[in-house]
């Protein structure tokens, strides 16, 4: 999934963006995509890449409970923050956008509801087998 997702994104913003003008409303539709896909990602590639994993930010990042999917999406959340407010220093050459993080607080709103529903699922379900 995470893969599948970063695939996307990619071809969202240097495949279709740069070559292709649909006009409005999808311009703003595919200028907000990769925040709003990026940022529903977040939990399960943080399962992905942590999950069995010992170190000091596989520690911080390990989804166990849904406190620590709270933790995870909350710190992503911060993380997203300030990578959008980075853009507002010139060398960067990015641009800012309170969509952007208008966004990525919806899909890692609608991450942590879809990921714990899966999570309980598989935890739930494994302990019954």
């Amino acid at each position: 999934m995470v893969i599948a997702g970063t695939l996307l994104i990619w071809l969202t913003k240097f495949g279709i963006r740069p070559y292709y003008n649909p006009g409005q409303p999808m311009n703003f539709f595919l200028g907000i995509a990769p925040n709003l896909l990026g940022s529903f990602l977040v939990p399960f590639g943080a399962y992905w890449f942590f999950s069995g994993r010992n170190f000091l930010l596989a520690k911080i990042f390990k989804i166990h409970s849904l406190a620590d999917l709270r933790t995870v999406c909350f710190l992503g959340f911060a993380m997203l923050i300030v990578n959008e407010y980075l853009q507002l220093i010139p060398f960067f050459a990015r641009t800012f956008d309170y969509f952007d993080i208008f966004f990525s607080m919806v899909g890692l709103s609608a991450s942590y509801f879809a990921f714990s529903k899966i999570y309980s699922r598989s935890i739930y379900g494994y302990q019954a087998n």
